[in-house]
């Protein structure tokens, strides 16, 4: 048994290291989609209920392009740490592995889908 101080065991960052990191990316990406997310909305939804020709004339301008794949990207990534998260403290073993496999792949497919439809009304 090995007798550490508090500040000893907290300067070590967890048993993985790498809580520390996982908790400031999501505070960061949290207040970052705080900023962006509300824009979006209004973007989105002045375009939604509009035909085929005014839809795809708002996203292929810069601003509203960029702003919807930086939400798909960070808000599907925040999404995928923030459900690894969850799982880590509900399930374990064989579960905890293939559930975390199946929320990667889905948060990295709908980035992958969402970033081709983007790119093919953009462009």
């Amino acid at each position: 048994m090995r007798i550490i101080t508090d500040r000893k065991r907290a300067e070590g960052r967890g048993s993985a290291h790498t809580g520390t990191e996982h908790h400031w990316y999501m505070q960061v990406s949290a207040v970052g989609l705080a900023l962006i997310v509300p824009t979006f909305i209004f973007i989105f939804g002045s375009a939604l209920g509009g035909t085929h020709a005014e839809v795809i004339a708002t996203f292929s301008r810069p601003i509203p392009a960029i702003l919807t794949g930086l939400v798909l990207l960070f808000g599907l990534k925040h999404y995928a740490k923030g459900a690894r998260m969850m799982l880590e403290d509900y399930a374990r073993h064989s579960t905890l592995k293939l559930l975390i496999m199946l929320v990667t792949f889905l948060s990295y497919g709908l980035i992958a889908v969402g970033l081709f439809a983007l790119a093919k009304i953009a462009l």
